[in-house]
């Protein structure tokens, strides 16, 4: 996820504190962990270590993830979709899910 991440234009011009890559990986993980808010999200990233599981250095707080990701356009996470899609495809790990005729 990271590595895709890293090629989504970031349009902020200079030096910033947290990095594109580092707010998207930081809202997968709040998904994959399954956060039930971004506030929930946001003590989890004081008390745990996402930098060792996820590969993020500044894990941003509830309002700072919701400024930065607003202007990320959708089409732009659509290459990261459909290669993690297509891994968890190839490893069958969809294969259960499948549900008529060859859908998901």
């Amino acid at each position: 996820m990271r590595r895709s991440f890293t090629n989504i234009a970031d349009d902020r011009g200079g030096e910033v504190e947290i990095s594109l890559p580092d707010a998207l990986m930081s809202a997968f993980a709040m998904c994959s962990l399954k956060s039930p808010s971004l506030l929930a999200f946001d003590t989890q990233r004081v008390e745990g270590n996402l930098e060792t599981i996820y590969g993020i250095t500044h894990a941003p707080c509830d309002t700072h993830m919701r400024e930065r990701l607003d202007p990320v356009w959708p089409e732009s996470l659509r290459p990261s979709f459909k290669r993690v899609f297509g891994h968890l495809q190839r490893g069958k790990a969809l294969a259960a899910m499948v549900f008529l005729d060859g859908h998901y």
